[in-house]
Parts: C-alpha cells; structure tokens; sequence
C-alpha cells in the first residue's frame, strides 16, 4: 500500500491570518491524500536566512520523497525565479531568493529547475501570493504524481547564502557569526561544534559583538541564571546562551553580528 505523499510547510505568514490555510487548501483540493506538516510559519518577515538555516535543520528528519514548500518570499511579483530543487532525495519548492541554499550546499548532484509550467498554477494569478497561486498547487501536483521534468527545465544557477562555516584567520583567531536567533534568545553561531572538540577543556574567549564570555557548560541546567556562556547545541553548532534568559537580549546581538574565538 503507498504511503500518503508529505509536504512540509515553511513560511514567514504568522498564524493570525488566512494565508497558511489558504496555501493548505489549495493543495488538499488537488490532492487530498497529502499528509501536511508545518515546519514553521513563524520565521520572522522577509528572514530568507532564518528560513535557510530553519529548512536545513528540519528537512534531514524528513523521509525521502517529501516535498519542502518554502515561501518566505519579499520579491514576489518580481523577476525572481520559482524554483524546484532535487537534493538528497528530497524535492524542496520556492522562490530563487536564498532560502533554498542548504540542500544544495549538502549535496553536489541537485538539481534546478524553474518552475515555468503555468499550466499548474492557480488561475487568475496574484501579483502577492505565489505561495498560494505557484508554490502550493506545484507541491500538490507533484505529490499528486505529475513528473518533475514537467514543471520546468533545468538551469544551472540559483541564488546562494553566505552559510559558511566559521574560519580559522590570523594569530589562532577563529573568526565567525550568528547564523540564527531562536525564540529563547539562544544565539546559534556558525561554529561547528566539530571543528572546536576541545572548547570544554580548554581555556577560551569568545566575543560576540561587543560581549564577550569564557564559560562553557554542556547543559543550560548546570549554568547559573546570570552568566553568558556558550554550550554545543543540537544543531550541531555552538550557541550563546543564558539559562532561563535571553542572550540576544543581554548581548545586543542578532543575526549576522561578528563572533570571534580564541583558544588558549
């Protein structure tokens, strides 16, 4: 028996407003078998690079053959191409502004195409809802069975972020930045927690803006409630944090702030 195609959801709509169910709807009237699951619609407005690093830390969990529906998208309506993305066996559908960059970063043989096939759009066509009007019947179509190859040809470019890793600079500096800001104010930076193993038992400083800390732990439970201190998040990256507090709050710091690290 096969399983009910999944599409997952990411968007910067909120939940106050019609537009998720609208996007929902859409898909469910042209395939009704879909299973739906919301990613977030919570990233914040316009954030392509926290949809980017949401997407990627979300979509690996996922079993190949879903398909990723991302619309965080503040050029609708202009030149901006709509994207579908084959990467790591997953099919991943959104505007060609950025937010797409990690599966493509993580696997070399992905494919691009542009999403050109009106055929597959919603009628008549807004000039401010792709997401409902493009992305959405799109991943419904393709889930429905219809073959990739018919939503566009492949092209052999897309708009990339900058999500680098943090680097190793001059004097024994690592030199990086904050990548994302969750909801508890944990600061997720772009130290990969396997490139510093030793961050634990070594002597460190690490400066965040105009912060700086030299506490580690390895639980937010075993800090007390006022330091600032880094700890090896989930994500696989170190973050800053403060325990039961907000650390881009006390630090001033956001996405994109200058992070550097030095180990002693």
């Amino acid at each position: 028996m096969l399983k009910p195609p999944l599409i997952t959801l990411l968007t910067d709509f909120g939940l106050a407003d019609h537009y998720v169910a609208a996007m929902k709807g859409v898909i469910l009237g042209i395939c009704p078998q879909a299973r739906l699951v919301d990613i977030s619609h919570e990233v914040r407005p316009y954030g392509i690079a926290e949809a980017a690093f949401t997407l990627g830390q979300a979509y690996p969990y996922f079993p190949a053959g879903t398909t990723h529906l991302v619309v965080v998208d503040p050029g609708v309506g202009s030149a901006r191409r709509p994207l579908l993305v084959q990467a790591q066996g997953h099919y991943f559908i959104g505007p060609d502004n950025g937010a797409l960059t990690l599966p493509m970063d993580r696997d070399p043989g992905h494919v691009i195409r542009e999403i050109t096939a009106a055929a597959y759009f919603r009628q008549p066509l807004s000039g401010t809802f792709h997401g409902r009007d493009i992305f959405a019947p799109v991943a419904a179509h393709l889930a429905s069975g219809v073959p990739v190859a018919e939503f566009g040809t492949i092209v052999g470019d897309a708009v990339r972020l900058d999500l680098a890793p943090a680097k190793y600079g001059e004097d024994g500096v690592w030199l990086g930045r904050i990548l994302y800001v969750d909801r508890f104010g944990n600061l997720v930076t772009n130290f990969r927690a396997a490139d510093v193993p030793e961050i634990a038992e070594k002597r460190f400083k690490m400066v965040i803006g105009n912060t700086e800390t030299s506490w580690y732990h390895p639980s937010y439970a075993s800090a007390n409630q006022e330091n600032i201190f880094i700890i090896k998040g989930s994500s696989g990256f170190i973050e800053v944090s403060i325990n039961q507090g907000d650390a881009a709050l006390a630090t001033g710091a956001s996405a994109g702030t200058p992070v550097t690290l030095r180990l002693s």
